[in-house]
């Protein structure tokens, strides 16, 4: 007997007559409330009924529809914040039929800390919320990393964070190496440093030319008064700063312009973005858009830039490897967005074409290499269902690991994958409390019971098969945690190391198994599995280690009422650290400048406590 569909209970006649001719958003959604399709129209009523009318629909489309319980709709007042509007609510939700881009990360910047009296200049992502400047969105990480690297040899501004630069006694590593001119233990003075500062923030804001014009004049300066090793100094660093913007100068462009080119190849489709600022190349990236079907590139870039631009500054110019059907409308909603005038393109000529090439040549070869692993992934997720007999491959896998020192600080790790590689968006960590110190069978029940019962309660998608990094009784910890969630059913495997704890010796202890599995050392699944082993303990290992940091760089002082910064930093002057501190008398204390005899008796009392005494 057939059941009834959703769609049966949707009256998509009665639902289309009460719609406005108005442009707007609609969502389309199925009978548990979630989401499956978000789309925009010039006419919500025309453009709704098109999908019921059953003339032209595609497969996709026949799917969906039937899976349609309820359509909510939003009217904007014209087409192109209809576009702005979808593109949000398209990331928001990320529909399973539109094609959405799969990058959940905020952009990264570069951050300087104009408010301080010594800035600092570091990496930042996230919100916008403390004082100071913020250059950028960069393509990726690795591009504000090879500019900060980039930055340091030449600018001597800090890089450490504050925690390191206000209890330094002697100058770092990075003044060695004339990397830093040493604020820190006051090697130079505000007003030298703030000129580096201001040189600093120059190139930042793409003006190298006006910087280098500033250097001929301190050079010449010198000169005249003598000052040949200055002079010298100088002239090397325009050397440098030349070559820099030379190798990053794009020949004929000197505003902000980005370069997409899309490749396609079925339902798999690669997006190359070049980002141009101030007339330099400040980086690239290959995006991987999912798609609902195989579609042609024009209407991928149409679906990609939008979502692309959400949260970001938009460029006055876009220039595109294909046209767009509806260019005129993409223009009016960006420029909307920016607040400027934005022009988008895909007829160009001389330089700027064969730029859009090269961005086609590397989207290519980076959509060729994502389907050769990825065909490499299915065959060893194939593998996997074949080796533990399942009757259709699994199509997630999680894996659980812990890492701690001496029991302290303990991290657990819970890494995805599916059939497209590490699934990086649903990577979770849980810092372990409330456990005795080493436990290791404690600290895998507790993350597996807080991550199961958000599995269990239907915010996270269950896996096919949980891998746990141990043996029996790391199996029998989760196992048991899962039971009392009552969510015995999940498919739990141990994955303990051979005897010599090479790889491809690895022993696989189902759940409920007498003996354990072994896979021969060239298995496709054992590959598998060690991949998604040693990336959960990766991830395992940096959180520990990012956790163990963050607890290393509080100071003792910094939990004593009335010692601010400016003492504390007196206080590792004269002493040289806090161990000295930690020795002193109340009488040596209150001998530095700005320490009362309170506050020393505070700072004696708090390295003297030996409940809470650091060194103990």
């Amino acid at each position: 007997m057939t059941q009834p569909t959703p769609v049966a209970r949707f009256d998509a006649r009665a639902f289309v007559e009460t719609l406005t001719q108005k442009p707007g958003v609609y969502r389309m959604l199925d009978e548990t409330g979630t989401v499956i399709y978000v789309g925009k129209a010039k006419n919500l009523r025309k453009r709704v009924a098109s999908y019921f009318s059953g003339r032209e629909t595609t497969p996709k489309q026949q799917a969906m529809v039937a899976r349609i319980h309820n359509i909510s709709v939003t009217v904007t007042h014209t087409e192109g914040e209809a576009l702005l509007l979808e593109s949000q609510l398209i990331k928001q939700h990320r529909p399973r039929y539109n094609i959405s881009l799969r990058d959940d990360k905020s952009y990264p910047y570069i951050y300087v800390s104009t408010h301080q009296p010594f800035p600092r200049l570091a990496f930042h992502r996230g919100a916008k919320n403390r004082q100071g400047r913020y250059f950028g969105p960069y393509p990726g990480a690795s591009a504000v990393r090879e500019t900060l690297r980039l930055l340091q040899g030449i600018f001597p501004v800090r890089q450490c964070q504050d925690s390191f630069f206000l209890h330094r006694s002697r100058p770092c590593l990075q003044y060695q190496i004339e990397r830093c001119s040493g604020p820190c233990v006051g090697l130079i003075t505000p007003e030298a440093y703030a000129e580096d500062v201001a040189d600093t923030l120059l190139f930042l804001e793409g003006k190298g030319n006006k910087l280098i014009d500033r250097w001929i004049e301190r050079m010449e300066a010198a000169s005249r008064q003598l000052q040949f090793e200055r002079a010298a100094i100088c002239r090397d660093q325009i050397a440098t700063l030349r070559a820099m913007l030379e190798r990053q100068a794009v020949h004929g462009e000197d505003g902000d312009l980005d370069v997409m080119a899309c490749s396609q190849n079925g339902s798999l489709a690669c997006v190359q973005v070049l980002v141009i600022r101030g007339g330099l190349q400040i980086g690239d990236r290959a995006y991987f858009p999912h798609l609902p079907e195989a579609m042609d590139a024009s209407a991928i870039l149409a679906a990609f830039i939008p979502q692309y631009y959400v949260g970001k500054p938009v460029p006055r110019e876009v220039i595109l490897s294909h046209t767009l059907r509806e260019t005129a409308l993409m223009e009016a909603a960006l420029s909307q967005q920016a607040g400027h005038a934005v022009r988008v393109s895909a007829r160009v000529r001389g330089e700027r074409m064969r730029r859009v090439q090269l961005a086609l040549t590397n989207a290519e070869t980076a959509l060729q290499t994502r389907m050769a692993s990825r065909q490499d992934i299915l065959g060893r997720f194939l593998a996997l269902g074949q080796a533990f007999g399942l009757p259709t491959p699994p199509g997630r896998i999680e894996c659980f690991d812990i890492s701690h020192t001496q029991g302290e600080l303990t991290v657990a790790s819970c890494v995805v994958f599916d059939h497209e590689g590490p699934l990086k968006s649903a990577y979770r960590r849980f810092n372990i409390e409330g456990i005795v110190p080493g436990d290791d069978y404690a600290a895998l029940a507790q993350a597996a019971t807080r991550r199961y019962r958000r599995i269990r309660d239907g915010e996270i998608e269950a896996p096919d098969i949980l891998f746990i990094d141990g043996g029996k009784g790391q199996v029998q910890a989760v196992q048991q945690a899962l039971n009392e969630l009552e969510m015995a059913s999940v498919r739990i495997i141990g994955v303990a190391k051979g005897p010599d704890r090479k790889p491809g010796q690895e022993c696989l202890y189902p759940a409920g198994a007498d003996n354990p599995v072994i896979l021969p050392a060239h298995s496709g699944a054992l590959l598998l599995i060690q991949h998604l082993r040693d990336e959960a303990h990766r991830f395992a290992i940096t959180g520990h280690r990012q956790r163990r940091a963050k607890a290393r760089q509080k100071s003792a002082l910094e939990d004593i009422p009335g010692l601010g910064p400016k003492r504390r930093q007196q206080l590792m002057r004269q002493f040289g650290g806090l161990r000295e501190i930690s020795r002193a008398s109340v009488e040596a204390l209150a001998r530095v400048e700005g320490i009362s005899l309170q506050l020393a008796q505070r700072i004696h009392d708090t390295f003297h406590d030996r409940e809470h005494s650091p060194w103990n």
